[in-house]
């Protein structure tokens, strides 16, 4: 029964939203496990942990859903650990915060309370946040161009002029312009071990990680990731259980945890492609689509150590200039989002404003204490109203 709903169709669409979702993000998630303290030989863990972790997760849920479920790493939550303080601690600290969000992401998936507490945020502080933590790495391509003319001015074209015939396909032609500059000014590559090499993290728990990397990290990788992804599989027809998908990315991110994976989650934009019609006339068919997407992202993970030692001969800028690229229409999409209503314009406003300074209070990061100002905002502002 399964192969008889296999399409040809279902492969190149597969493979696509593999590839876009891969090379538009993994500089992100490197950015992220770098500025948390992981060694080079852990952020190659990290990126292999989770590639094959979404895809066999997509894979086996895929199947056991018969819908087209995709799973992907969460590039928010990724974006937020690029610019948090430095974890006292190092990164066991930031392992055992990985835990600690896995945890709340399955009880979040058994308990409806806990779900029901996550979508009761208000959209626009979640989205103020969000673009707060995005907004050092988008700045990154500018300061590319002041540092790096040539190679930032070469990516930065090649995305506009890309983007403005197809958007999809404007990251992924971005990293690979950037691979080429890179071979270009070594003009030896080093492509280090392809062997698969994982590398476990005996996690530590402390209080500060738990409320200024666990919390923000649950709440951006639910608020921008887990519901976005449950909107566009509705849009396509698909209706799962939220809870059971919950559980399932919890267990999945906690099982790559302490081998260096930040959370996982259901994928949005690509899951667009695998749930379209672009995948298959057949709604009943288009799971096959996410199947070998998995497929995909677990070869693309074997390679992980050659990915990134190749891009640790880079210099750190261009990497961060082709991530902030990537989460550059997340950010414009989310400030649209946080300041489209007026009643809680100016609460969105100071949410993003503490996000971005990088404000640190008590080894806390910024991302906390602006979702705390901007709650207080928007309480002070509805008592007022009263």
């Amino acid at each position: 029964m399964l192969l008889q709903d296999f399409s040809p169709r279902t492969l190149p669409t597969g493979l696509l939203a593999a590839f876009v979702g891969f090379a538009s993000s993994f500089a992100v998630i490197l950015a992220g496990l770098n500025a948390v303290g992981a060694s080079p030989s852990q952020v190659a863990s990290g990126l292999m942990i989770l590639s094959i972790a979404m895809g066999l997760g997509g894979i086996l849920l895929s199947l056991a859903t018969r819908m087209p479920i995709s799973i992907v790493w969460s590039t928010p939550g990724a974006a937020l650990l690029a610019v948090s303080p430095k974890i006292a601690g190092g990164f066991p600290v930031a392992v055992g915060a990985f835990l600690m969000c896995a945890a709340m992401i399955v009880l979040c998936g058994i308990w409806r309370p806990l779900g029901r507490a996550v979508a009761s945020i208000p959209p626009a502080l979640a989205n103020a946040m969000l673009a707060g933590i995005m907004l050092h790495l988008c700045l990154a391509p500018v300061n590319a161009v002041a540092a790096l003319p040539v190679q930032g001015v070469t990516i930065i074209g090649v995305w506009a002029l890309i983007a403005k015939f197809k958007r999809l396909f404007a990251v992924p032609a971005a990293v690979l312009v950037a691979a080429v500059l890179i071979v270009w000014d070594l003009h030896a590559p080093q492509f280090g071990n392809l062997a698969p090499q994982l590398e476990f993290v005996w996690p530590q728990f402390t209080l500060t990680a738990l409320i200024g990397v666990a919390l923000p990290l649950f709440v951006v990788t639910m608020a921008s990731q887990n519901i976005p992804g449950f909107a566009v599989l509705n849009i396509n027809g698909f209706r799962p259980e939220p809870g059971p998908l919950f559980t399932a990315t919890g267990i999945l991110s906690a099982l790559a945890a302490p081998f260096g994976g930040i959370a996982l989650n259901l994928a949005a934009v690509t899951a667009a492609l695998c749930a379209g019609e672009e995948a298959h006339a057949e709604p009943s068919k288009r799971y096959w689509t996410a199947i070998v997407a998995g497929a995909a992202y677990v070869v693309f993970g074997l390679f992980a150590g050659a990915i990134t030692a190749f891009v640790s001969v880079a210099p750190p800028l261009l990497i961060e200039s082709v991530a902030g690229l990537a989460l550059l229409g997340a950010f414009s999409s989310s400030m649209l989002a946080a300041l489209n209503h007026a009643e809680s314009r100016e609460a969105a406003a100071l949410t993003f404003l503490v996000t971005a300074s990088s404000l640190s209070f008590f080894g806390i990061g910024g991302a906390f204490w602006g979702l705390i100002a901007g709650g207080l905002m928007l309480g002070l502002r509805k008592w007022r109203a009263v």
